[in-house]
């Protein structure tokens, strides 16, 4: 066990530079046909569903003082967590790539040197980030968060302050129960990696409280941002907001900072999960493969809209989280020493298709809150009925 343990402070600068990203912004410029209002009541309730379960995420690895992906093999034995801990890094890989894609479009939109030139610059900037290390951030984490800190401040005045009307939005391309759904989509994403931060930390309960607080925070903050952009400037594309307004310089280092601070989350997780599909592999390099592999990604393929993947991610992993929440906090269950725990896996795959088939229906509260509810409940009858034994393979 590592002896070096983050502070609340250290989990909160991590959780801020999560929550700062541009992805953000452009998926709250979805919820603009809304309207204000109840677009920041979608906002607030979809962002309370999914930090709930952050929070409780969190909490799992910081006590067992486990990896997200280690501790999927409490509730799937060692080969569920490889199915799972795959998924996760394939899924690290794509957002890594959309992260970087959007960052390189919207620096190119301030400052036009192409592109492929910014996917570039940001992908060095991650491999920096990686390199100095998660535990040794420190100062240079302080000044970037608190640069981004007065730089969306600046941001929000443009864009809630300058502009004195909003447009003609309202329509009903989006419904209420989609927009909770996209709300809730961002924090679920995070699901698979919080407790690769939270383990590290000194008081794991309150770093995880702190990180599901300030990350939810500026989550919503940065979803209203895209809204109000879209509804008070009738644009939807944060770069051009940032040219009419002339920040310049300062729109350059919102982008190019924010998605650096929020990608190599991403790329250091996807080593802390490498590390559980083989021993032989070391999470620092493996996080450097993937900001490279991300980069290419970004450089070659179109990421224009990402919806499809945000409820992809929420159906794989929302069941995962709902078993382990039902085993670690109601049954107080660790199969982690079988080779596969079957039952797990049923319930999982039955809250999978469930999710899937809610999203064919407009439910008010989204359909992650219904589909992990019945999967916890599916997961405690199960456990309590004690129906299946753990399957060695």
């Amino acid at each position: 066990m590592k002896e070096c343990r983050t502070g609340l402070f250290e989990n909160g600068l991590i959780w801020f530079g999560a929550g700062v990203s541009i992805a953000e912004i452009l998926t709250g410029t979805y919820l603009a046909p809304l309207g204000f209002q109840k677009g920041i009541a979608a906002i607030l309730l979809g962002h309370l569903i999914g930090c709930v379960l952050l929070f409780l995420a969190g909490v799992i690895g910081g006590k067992v003082r486990q990896s997200a992906m280690e501790t999927v093999k409490m509730s799937f034995g060692q080969n569920g967590c490889l199915f799972f801990a795959a998924l996760n890094v394939l899924q690290l890989v794509g957002w890594t790539a959309i992260m970087i894609y959007d960052g390189a479009l919207a620096a190119d939109g301030i400052l036009n040197l192409g592109r492929l030139i910014w996917c570039l610059v940001i992908g060095a900037l991650i491999l920096l980030w990686i390199v100095v290390g998660i535990t040794n951030l420190g100062k240079l984490n302080v000044v970037a968060m608190t640069a981004l800190f007065f730089l969306t401040l600046i941001l929000c005045k443009v864009i809630f302050g300058d502009y004195q009307a909003a447009s003609v939005l309202g329509d009903e391309s989006m419904t209420f129960g989609a927009a909770v759904e996209l709300s809730v989509a961002m924090p679920l994403s995070w699901l698979p990696l919080i407790s690769d931060y939270t383990r590290e930390a000194k008081a794991p309960v309150k770093a995880s409280a702190i990180s599901a607080l300030v990350y939810g925070v500026v989550s919503c903050w940065m979803y209203m941002i895209g809204m109000g952009a879209a509804i008070y400037t009738g644009e939807y594309d944060i770069s051009v907001i940032m040219v009419k307004a002339g920040l310049g310089v300062a729109g350059l280092l919102i982008v190019v900072f924010s998605t650096v601070t929020t990608t190599f989350l991403d790329a250091y997780s996807a080593g802390i999960s490498s590390e559980s599909l083989c021993s032989k592999i070391k999470g620092k390099p493996a996080a450097m493969v993937v900001a490279v592999l991300g980069t290419v990604g970004a450089m070659v393929y179109p990421m224009d809209n990402i919806t499809d993947f945000l409820y992809l991610i929420g159906s794989v992993f929302a069941p995962m989280i709902a078993v382990q929440i039902a085993d670690f906090f109601v049954l107080k269950r660790d199969v982690g020493k079988e080779k596969l725990y079957l039952p797990n896996l049923v319930v999982w795959l039955i809250g999978f298709i469930l999710y899937r088939i809610l999203m064919q229906m407009d439910i008010p509260v989204g359909n992650t809150l219904p589909d992990m509810v019945f999967t916890m409940l599916l997961c405690v009858i199960v456990g309590k009925l004690k129906m299946g034994k753990s399957i060695r393979i």
